[in-house]
Order: structure tokens, then C-alpha cells, then sequence
């Protein structure tokens, strides 16, 4: 398995260079004669980065910063909620070829060993954190706890990631190259056993502090994504638990237009944009005026689903017309470029929003249907239904409110982060509903292959998924 592509893998070492805020700090560094290289005054070792809280500080925000920008989250082409979008039954494209739209991937496709080498590199870097606060003797029991605890949560969220889409993965806890060059992929169950573990011990050590942006991880982020994770492995008094705790913590969102601005109430986790009046890049990624030209649109069957008068397709959709067509596009983030406040000073309006309230009823509202408490699904159902303008609910058995529970994820968590996929993969109805829509699908689609490279370089990642 490579961290670095080949750099990981001869082993080169790094120096972390100090950029004034600290930017970039690079972790890559595993050599035992790394000390006794003399470095500038300007430059420190990475033991040396985990003595100052700032430095490791620094260090923590890089991986947001490589999160929010490249691999499987980032909101530019190529991420996610595009390409699993595509891949579901979210979006449609014309006028270019996408092997995630065609259901035409190969285990030599490069957007897939991108996703793979992105995760594994950011997953290394938390891992380097981890060691680096548990071996510090400088840092105060507040820093240990909170940058342990983030490191932990990123570890957990990106093996959850990468267990939805390439199945058993190996669960990387360690920066010593010579035991992960040859990891074994794990079973998936055991995958969620140590994605629970990461993310309970992150919770133990994270404040509950929710003011200011949400930038950064805190103990509130864990629980939503273990609400999630329970919610997936069907254990469902802890998902409705854990979603309860969050629901509690934090308000919906009253108006739809204002769900993915900067300061929205009901967002858990968001990551700051790199320079202030740059916005989230989905509106970039997903907004057309005149054609989509070789941007992705809102597929019919999307555009169908939503109920009359369901107010989230008049906030959240926006339809262009040109001669005959009529395209949709997402309009969830509304700002396609920078922005600036009443005094002419940049200023940005739109954080890419990652987890955010409105899930947390729908995953309480389906733990509750799976325990048969049909009035409280019915409640937390209509709480996201009400601000959508939309009556409450007739479904009164657990089979009819899981199926409108399904359409309203569809239509609540369109475009972020692949939620449509995940949930037609985790429900098993991925074939049915897939199959009629994509004439390329494929018993096998339901997961991604690993990458031929890394099969490559590491056979123990053998046997390839079915298929490939």
C-alpha cells in the first residue's frame, strides 16, 4: 500500500517547513537516520512539530484542508457527491464519457486508485498525529485530548468511507511502512468494529463545545457519524440514541435557502474555505445558465421525486431552458465564485457543509420504524417534512414509513456526499432501482474494485472484489 505514490515506498524522508501559519506540514517521515540530519532553524522534525500546540495544531488543519479540497471529498469534479451522484441515480451527463454514469469502471481506472492513494495518505497523516501527541511530554492534556481525538474521528470517517465503496479494506492504526506494505483487507465487520472503537474514544476525549464555525472535529461531530455507523450495522437503539443527543444539541434550519450558509444553525461539521470570499466549490461544480455542457444534471427521476408543492425543489433545484431542453441542476450552494460583504471586503457566504441536522432525524426517524415505534418515526419524519412545506405523513406501518423515509433522504441529501448511493447499496435495492436506468449495471457495481497498482505492489490485497 503507498502513502505517497513512490516517495512512501523508497522511503524518503520529509522535513516539515514552517510557513508562517503553518500550512503545510507534511508527516511522511519514518527514517531512522531522519535525526541525525541537521535542519535550518526554519525547518523542524516531525517529533519536534507534536512539542508546540500550535505546530501540531497546523498540522491537523492540513488534513481538513486536503479533505476539503482533493479525493473522495472535495466538491470539484471528481469527488463524491459528483461521481457517486453519477453513479446513482441523482444526476445524469452529457457531452463526456464517465465511467461512474456508464457503470463502466475498471480496476485501472484512475479516479478509483485516486480516491484509494488520497484516503490512505490522509489516514497515514492521522495516524503520525496519533503517535506524535501520544509521544509528546510538552503538550497540555487539553491539546492531547482534542488533537487525539480529531485524528481518531478522521482515521474512523475515512474507513467508513472506504469500506462503503471497495468493501473489506484493510484498517490502517500504524506509520511503520513495513507492516502496512503487506496489510490483509479486513473483513467488513471487523472494519466497523474498529471504525466504533476510533470514534468512541475520539467522543471520550472531545469537548462539547459547539460554538464558533464547526470547523474543527468536537465530540457532537462523533456522535453524528456514529448515529450513522449504527444506523448501517442495523443497531438500532444506538442510532436512534446518538441521533437523539445530537437533535437535542442543535436547532433545524428554518429556511431552506439558508441551510448552507456559513452560519446555518442546524450544521454540525463544515470546512472553512482557504482564503475568505472563496465559497463551497459545489456551486462551481453543479450551477449551468445557458447548458450543462459537460457538467452533470439532475436526472428526471430526480426531478420527479419530489412531491407538488415540496419546497425543497424550488430552493434547492434550479431548471434552465435553452430551445427545446429543459435541464435541472443542484442549487443546494448558490454562490459560484467569490463574494463580498455590503463594504466591498471578500467575504464568504457558503461552507461545504459535511454533516448536518436534518440527517439526524431521518436516521432516528428510521431506527425508530425499525423498533416499531411508528408515532415516533412518524414525529421525526415530519419535523423534515413541516420545513418542506409538505404534510405529514399517512404511513403508518414500518414497511410504508422505511419507503418514505427512503424518498425523503433522496430528496433531503441529494448531491452530498453520496448518501443516495450508500443507501440503495446498505438497503440491498440498489439492483432494482439501478438496473432499469443504467444499462451497463452489473451485479458487481455494488462495490468499486481495488486498484490493479496497489494490487500490485501489495498482493495480500488479493482476492479482488467480484468481477474485476
Amino acid at each position: 500500500m503507498r502513502y505517497t505514490i513512490e516517495t512512501l515506498i523508497s522511503c524518503r524522508c520529509y522535513s516539515i517547513k514552517v510557513l508562517h501559519a503553518f500550512l503545510f506540514i507534511l508527516l511522511f517521515s519514518n527514517c531512522d537516520d531522519f535525526v541525525e540530519v541537521d535542519l535550518p532553524q526554519n525547518q523542524l522534525t516531525s517529533s519536534d512539530v507534536f512539542q508546540d500546540a500550535a505546530t501540531a495544531t497546523a498540522a491537523i488543519r492540513n488534513i481538513y484542508v486536503e479533505m476539503r479540497d482533493g479525493g473522495l471529498m472535495s466538491g470539484y469534479e471528481g469527488g463524491n457527491s459528483s461521481e457517486l451522484g453519477l453513479y446513482a441515480d441523482e444526476m445524469d451527463q452529457f457531452n463526456i464519457q464517465n465511467p461512474f454514469f456508464d457503470h463502466s469502471i475498471s480496476a485501472t481506472n484512475s479516479r478509483i486508485s485516486g480516491w484509494w492513494n488520497h484516503t490512505y495518505n490522509l489516514i497515514y497523516t492521522a495516524n503520525a498525529i496519533i503517535e506524535g501527541v501520544e509521544n509528546s511530554a510538552t503538550l497540555s492534556l487539553e491539546d492531547h485530548n482534542q488533537l487525539k481525538g480529531e485524528a481518531l474521528f478522521i482515521r474512523g470517517y475515512l474507513h467508513f468511507l472506504l469500506v462503503e465503496l471497495y468493501g473489506p479494506v484493510p484498517y490502517i492504526r500504524t506509520t511503520d511502512y513495513t507492516v502496512n506494505v503487506i496489510a490483509f483487507r479486513d473483513p467488513i465487520n471487523k472494519v466497523y468494529d474498529y471504525i466504533i472503537k476510533d470514534l468512541i474514544e475520539a467522543a471520550n476525549l472531545l469537548s462539547e463545545d459547539i460554538s464558533g464555525e464547526r470547523i474543527r472535529v468536537y465530540k457532537g461531530v462523533v456522535k453524528a457519524l456514529l448515529a450513522r455507523v449504527y444506523l448501517y450495522t442495523h443497531q438500532w437503539h444506538l442510532a436512534e440514541t446518538m441521533a437523539s443527543n445530537i437533535i437535542n444539541s442543535f436547532v433545524l434550519e428554518p429556511d431552506l435557502n439558508k441551510v448552507f450558509l456559513k452560519n446555518a444553525s442546524s450544521t454540525i461539521w463544515q470546512f472553512r474555505p482557504s482564503v475568505e470570499g472563496e465559497n463551497a466549490s459545489y456551486g462551481g461544480s453543479f450551477i449551468f445558465t445557458v447548458n450543462p455542457g459537460i457538467k452533470p444534471t439532475l436526472s428526471e427521476s430526480m426531478v420527479k421525486t419530489f412531491q407538488p408543492n415540496d419546497l425543497r425543489k424550488y430552493s434547492w433545484t434550479r431548471s434552465v431552458n435553452s430551445g427545446s431542453n429543459t435541464w435541472y441542476h443542484a442549487y443546494k450552494y448558490k454562490e459560484a465564485g467569490s463574494t463580498e460583504n455590503l463594504d466591498g471586503e471578500a467575504e464568504s457566504k457558503e461552507y461545504p457543509v459535511v454533516f448536518r441536522l436534518a440527517e439526524q432525524y431521518l436516521i432516528r426517524a428510521e431506527a425508530r420504524a425499525q423498533r416499531g415505534d411508528i408515532s415516533g418515526a412518524q414525529e421525526d419524519l415530519n419535523v423534515v417534512r413541516t420545513r418542506a412545506g409538505l404534510p405529514n405523513t399517512i404511513a403508518a406501518s414500518t414497511d410504508a414509513l422505511l419507503g418514505v423515509i427512503l424518498q425523503e433522504r433522496r430528496v433531503e441529501l441529494f448531491t452530498e456526499h453520496g448518501h443516495r448511493w450508500f443507501d440503495l447499496k446498505r438497503l440491498g435495492k440498489a439492483a432494482e432501482i439501478l438496473a432499469p436506468v443504467k444499462s451497463n449495471w452489473q451485479d458487481k457495481d455494488i462495490l468499486l474494485p481495488i486498484p490493479e497498482s496497489e494490487i500490485l505492489l501489495n498482493p495480500n490485497l488479493i482476492p479482488q472484489n467480484d468481477g474485476y
